[in-house]
């Protein structure tokens, strides 16, 4: 089976996508962070929404759902405590998309609540905030050891996955990655592509799970010379993290 995917963007950074099946004709939403952005999105397609996917509870992802819920039949999936939710999802549950099987994987860190969708037929994750393209999400509600297990989670889903996630912060982070592993020939290749991507106006996202685990430091505390930079030869993995997110939140 093929999707169609339409990624769009709306307030400063976020992104919006939808998945349409040309076969059965659904349409899944993933966050609904902006009402106007969605509709307009899906009247530019013309597709019918069927189904709306939340990650977490944070306004930027959830602040139009109530609007959606009111403009279309749209069935609602996500977390626990969000209103609107009609089916709420945890780890490990799944529901079906157009023949397809989603998987629910909570990834807390960022926030408490947050799951992920994998498609692993189509080899698609979406992930919301806790991974970026060369980053990951703040943490605002876990702690640096539950946000290190969560992306190892993520980690072990397959090379060839593609991710979306929820922002365009790649040009930030691209610059960051530099700082903490400044000798990686495959992040500086990246961060000059990621330049001239921005420079276009063009999305540096989706991504895919081999260029992360090469580029992204947030994946890579393991790596030698990331451990030698920040002075951290032998602490354990989880502790490399921390410290690359500690330097991330004042860079």
């Amino acid at each position: 089976m093929s999707l169609a995917i339409d990624q769009f963007t709306y307030n400063q950074d976020n992104y919006g996508v939808l998945l349409h099946d040309g076969e059965t004709g659904e349409t899944a939403l993933i966050d609904a962070g902006d009402a106007t952005a969605a509709l307009s999105a899906l009247e530019t397609n013309g597709w019918e929404l069927t189904q709306i996917w939340i990650t977490h509870h944070h306004g930027d992802h959830t602040a139009g759902l109530q609007e959606l819920v009111a403009e279309t039949n749209a069935e609602i999936f996500g977390p626990a405590g969000v209103a609107g939710i009609e089916q709420v999802m945890a780890d490990g549950g799944s529901f079906d998309f157009a023949r397809l099987k989603v998987e629910v994987i909570a990834t807390p860190g960022h926030t408490l609540d947050m799951l992920n969708y994998h498609l692993p037929q189509e080899k698609l994750v979406f992930t919301g905030d806790p991974l970026f393209a060369m980053g990951c999400g703040r943490l605002f509600e876990g702690d640096a050891a539950m946000m290190w297990a969560s992306l190892n989670r993520l980690m072990a889903l397959g090379d060839d996955t593609i991710i979306y996630c929820g922002h365009e912060y790649t040009a930030a982070n691209a610059a960051f990655a530099l700082s903490v592993d400044p000798d990686n020939v495959a992040l500086q290749r990246r961060a000059e592509a990621v330049a001239e991507l921005r420079a276009a106006g063009a999305p540096t996202v989706p991504t895919i799970m081999a260029l992360e685990k090469e580029t992204n430091p947030f994946l890579r505390a393991a790596d030698t010379a990331i451990r030698d930079n920040l002075g951290l030869p032998s602490v354990p993995d989880e502790d490399v993290f921390a410290e690359i997110r500690r330097r991330k939140d004042s860079f």
